[in-house]
């Protein structure tokens, strides 16, 4: 494949609540300086996520900063709406409102009870859609939403700006484009690692998936994707582990950023894996996706 097909803009998604201040903008400084799209901004139970984003929109120029993902138990539907409408006119439009709602052992954690999930993420969405929040200015916040079964897929796609997928393959990219109509954006999320050694990376990956291994909503979206309950076993099939996590050399990544593209996806948020773990990103990786 040409080089030049590879130069497509990526988002990057990290856990940043182990970095000081000073490096987060700088992390976040160096992401705007390589064209990077978006900075996703996770939620779990380090920084709150509107106030991170906000630090970082008032400390770079052009750059997005989205939720990635603010947890639907963590504050009312009109809290998120005044949040992401305010972040939104303070910035002149570079955030995004990401949701999603989590899974019940981390409502649990948070003194929640859970809720049957689609049910409850669809009263969230209209409350925030329907909230009267009276700030200046006329900008509409972009609403995204993680999802991936077909059961929550079917109820978001009609309401939300974008879907935002994780840990899912090419496959599932294409089958989730088919699905939406021209304007909704596809926010796709890909594990990657510059590791070329095949048993260290798929060491190193699942040490990543090992939480995600355990959920059942992933072995039922990995289902419907091919896989069985012998994948799912002893940290994962080399199969699973392949298909979920780009590990390899930069052209390995890229040719699996350019496969989701290709099926569709409008942004890849790549998680950039670090070998030597640590509370920084994996620059060699960003670099070698971005340069």
């Amino acid at each position: 494949m040409p080089e030049r097909e590879f130069k497509r803009p990526v988002g990057i998604m990290f856990n940043t609540d182990r970095m000081s201040g000073i490096d987060l903008v700088d992390f976040a400084k160096r992401l705007e300086d390589q064209t990077v799209n978006t900075i996703w901004v996770t939620e779990l139970f380090g920084r709150e996520p509107f106030a991170t984003a906000g630090f970082l929109l008032a400390r770079t120029e052009s750059i997005r900063v989205a939720t990635g993902i603010a947890n639907v138990y963590a504050r009312d539907a009109v809290a998120a709406a005044a949040a992401g409408q305010t972040l939104t006119e303070f910035s002149s439009g570079r955030f995004v409102l990401g949701l999603g709602v989590s899974n019940a052992g981390l409502a649990l954690q948070r003194g929640h009870v859970w809720e049957p999930p689609v049910k409850k993420l669809e009263m969230y969405i209209d409350s925030v859609r329907y909230s009267q929040i009276t700030i200046p200015g006329d900008q509409v916040t972009p609403l995204h939403v993680a999802a991936h079964g077909p059961k929550m897929l079917d109820m978001v796609i009609p309401k939300v700006d974008g879907v935002s997928t994780f840990l899912q393959t090419p496959a599932h990219t294409q089958n989730v484009k088919a699905q939406l109509n021209s304007s909704t954006e596809l926010n796709v999320s890909q594990m990657c690692l510059l590791c070329e050694d095949p048993h260290e990376a798929r060491r190193l990956a699942r040490k990543a998936l090992a939480f995600y291994m355990t959920l059942d909503y992933y072995h039922r979206a990995w289902r419907q994707l091919g896989f069985s309950n012998p994948d799912f076993k002893n940290g994962g099939s080399d199969v699973l582990i392949d298909s979920l996590v780009a590990w390899g050399s930069r052209i390995d990544i890229l040719t699996r950023i350019d496969e989701h593209y290709s099926a569709g996806a409008t942004e890849v948020v790549v998680i950039p894996l670090n070998p030597e773990g640590g509370s920084h990103p994996h620059w060699p990786l960003i670099n070698a996706i971005t340069e």
